[in-house]
């Protein structure tokens, strides 16, 4: 199998975020950056297919220099190469712009299964994997924990709500987007790392790929949470104060 992943570059989850200047993002100065969770499992489960099917697992990614790191990352995990669209410009890119630019580094790949992760950690969107799919015309399916390669195509078990799980078929080519917690994630050995050194990264920019379109979307700004406290108190019978509680837990805290 020809498996192709896309990967990115997100801040690390500890990371102590600011908003910057224009207000439009995070300062990013300083921050230590990770491999997007979802994407870890996504290269994980690649790395599985090609184990039991034969074949190569190659990592795209977009972004600044440092996306190299995470790229190196992925090819000491067991990767046999790498795609980098050099952009410093990403985040002035939505989801259907990303997607573009990652599909016109794919498609020559002419691969069989082309895997993302389900979200990133960052913008938290969720959408870059199924527009992907929408524009390579490929069939998809989200909320991906498990596939298993057939003689006709590929059998998937998806995540549903409330512990509920649906499996179903579908042909190659085909885009999945991948939930966390599918699998265990391995970690880069020694010779991965050694490895990864004199692996092929082939580096391409968005002019090189001829994508040069204005976002439909527009980040306007971001702010902190806002932190508010508030108490409530509820009168009546202690079995009447019990029933209250439980009905705002349920409907405006939605713990329960």
């Amino acid at each position: 199998m020809k498996i192709i992943v896309a990967i990115k570059q997100v801040p690390e989850r500890d990371a102590q975020v600011r908003i910057n200047a224009a207000g439009k993002w995070i300062e990013e100065v300083d921050l230590q950056y990770a491999l997007n969770e979802s994407d870890a499992y996504a290269l994980e489960e690649a790395l599985q297919l090609k184990e039991k099917h034969g074949g190569e697992v190659t990592v795209v990614s977009a972004g600044p220099e440092r996306v190299g790191q995470t790229i190196r990352e992925a090819l000491a995990k067991g990767a046999d190469r790498a795609i980098y669209v050099a952009s410093n410009d990403l985040g002035s890119r939505d989801a259907l712009g990303v997607a573009r630019l990652l599909a016109a580094a794919i498609q020559p790949e002419n691969p069989d299964l082309i895997l993302t992760g389900l979200q990133s950690e960052d913008l938290g969107l969720g959408q870059t994997g199924v527009i992907l799919a929408e524009v390579l015309g490929l069939p998809h399916a989200s909320l991906i924990l498990h596939v298993e390669k057939t003689e006709t195509g590929l059998t998937v078990k998806r995540e549903l709500e409330e512990g509920w799980f649906q499996t179903i078929e579908l042909p190659t080519p085909a885009v999945l987007t991948i939930q966390s917690g599918g699998n265990k994630l391995r970690y880069a050995t020694l010779m991965g790392i050694k490895r990864a050194k004199i692996k092929e990264v082939r580096q391409v920019t968005a002019s090189d790929l001829g994508v040069d379109v204005p976002p439909v979307v527009l980040m306007e700004g971001v702010t902190m949470p806002h932190k508010q406290k508030s108490t409530q108190m509820l009168g009546g019978s202690p079995k009447e104060a019990a029933a209250a509680l439980v009905e705002k837990l349920k409907f405006e805290v939605r713990v329960l």
